[in-house]
């Protein structure tokens, strides 16, 4: 007999869980019915019913497999897989599929943009056994003449690496060309920004607030939230009113809006998983106060940040397109939402925070990446640390 129990998942959907026995000392089959929005609960009951005596009777029928088969199923399917011989049957039977366990949906999209646009078309039809180093040379040199940036050069390199590594390590290539390929250096008409010029210095911070100033309230709010708490662009489009703790002073950090062309606005989590609590200013607080009042005169909507006349949340690829209008009204070259972040980070360590707290409170997943991405600011510290020696050997010698 099957049995049904009411759960919520950690965002709030209901959903039946439906479980059917194999006997003692074995795992049940398992599997979910969603309520859907709208349904009452008699409805919903009655459905989950339903739902339950079909999956009672597909495990009877065998037609449902348990964890270990299940195990056994993917396992016979990646040998398989690992079979398949050309670039193309690789990629999209191997190496994506084993890449998507893991992927955010924005990370899928991206690898299966460069693999389709860029990779298949011109090495797919060729054995993964017949691609030399000098083929995939010529892809990135070719890939660089036609005028993209040295990142997206460097991203395209580290895709190939990992579809050859993959392939040579499950053993479907004796010998990995990648070895022999050199990552993309920058063009020489191509200038590589400086980690420096990445982050604003406090008086150029200074000056972009205070032309906010002359802005819309709610993109006042957001360049102000964003140079404050170093958040994501799309941490702050999915920032809530429920987030925000007036009497501490803190955001706390739960979700993540994210867009693709293919899947559209979706909700995700933080980049590293985790929810983290951001303090903020008193002057900030007070700017999202005004907001708060303001948006109650003319929507209802549980976001902070909204589309102009609705409750929906902001779309995460409006803030970068008005930070280039921002720009450019301004006289402020380069200026974009993660510029803010980085703004945020340099200016904490250069002012002496820990990497640890900074790197807690950007959400990185390790320490190591803040002091790879900011290693002009502890530079700077070394520098700050020297100088307050001297100086006090000054004093003393005075």
């Amino acid at each position: 007999m099957a049995s049904t129990k009411l759960m919520e998942t950690k965002d709030g959907r209901r959903f039946f869980q439906i479980c059917v026995s194999r006997g003692y000392g074995k795992a049940p089959y398992k599997t979910r019915w969603y309520w859907p929005d709208g349904w009452s609960k008699r409805t919903a009951e009655r459905e989950a019913a339903k739902q339950a005596a079909a999956f009672e009777l597909a495990c009877k029928n065998g037609e449902v497999l348990n964890r270990a088969q299940e195990r056994e199923k993917t396992a016979q399917e990646a040998a398989e897989a690992a079979k398949l011989k050309t670039v193309a049957q690789y990629a999209n039977g191997v190496f994506m599929p084993t890449k998507e366990a893991t992927f955010s949906e924005n990370a899928r999209s991206s690898y299966r943009m460069f693999l389709d646009k860029h990779i298949l078309p011109t090495l797919g039809d060729f054995l993964l056994t017949d691609v030399s180093p000098a083929m995939i040379t010529k892809l990135l040199v070719d890939f660089q003449k036609a005028g993209y940036a040295h990142a997206t050069a460097v991203k395209l390199y580290n895709i190939l690496n990992g579809v050859f590594e993959m392939a040579f390590l499950d053993d479907s290539i004796v010998m990995n060309p990648m070895l022999k390929v050199k990552r993309p250096a920058p063009r020489k008409d191509e200038r590589i920004q400086e980690e420096e010029s990445k982050a604003f210095t406090v008086a150029e911070l200074s000056r972009v607030l205070s032309c906010a100033e002359q802005e819309p309230l709610k993109w006042r709010v957001y360049i102000n939230l964003a140079a404050d708490s170093g958040c994501r662009r799309g941490e702050l489009c999915a920032l809530q009113w429920a987030d925000i703790d007036w009497d501490s002073g803190t955001v706390t950090i739960r979700r993540n809006l994210q867009y693709t062309a293919t899947t559209g606005v979706y909700e995700t989590t933080p980049k590293n998983g985790k929810t983290r609590v951001v303090d903020i200013g008193p002057e900030t607080l007070a700017l999202l106060k005004q907001l708060r009042e303001g948006q109650a005169h003319s929507c209802i909507s549980k976001w902070v940040f909204t589309q102009d006349g609705t409750a929906e949340p902001l779309h995460p690829q409006s803030p970068t397109r008005y930070f280039k209008k921002f720009g450019e009204k301004y006289g402020i070259e380069d200026f974009h939402p993660h510029k803010l972040r980085h703004t945020s980070a340099s200016i904490g360590i250069t002012n002496g925070a820990d990497v640890v707290s900074v790197s807690e409170r950007l959400g990185h997943s390790d320490t190591a990446v803040t002091l790879r991405m900011y290693s002009h600011a502890n530079a700077e510290s070394i520098r700050r640390a020297g100088q307050t020696v001297r100086d006090a050997l000054k004093t003393q010698v005075g």
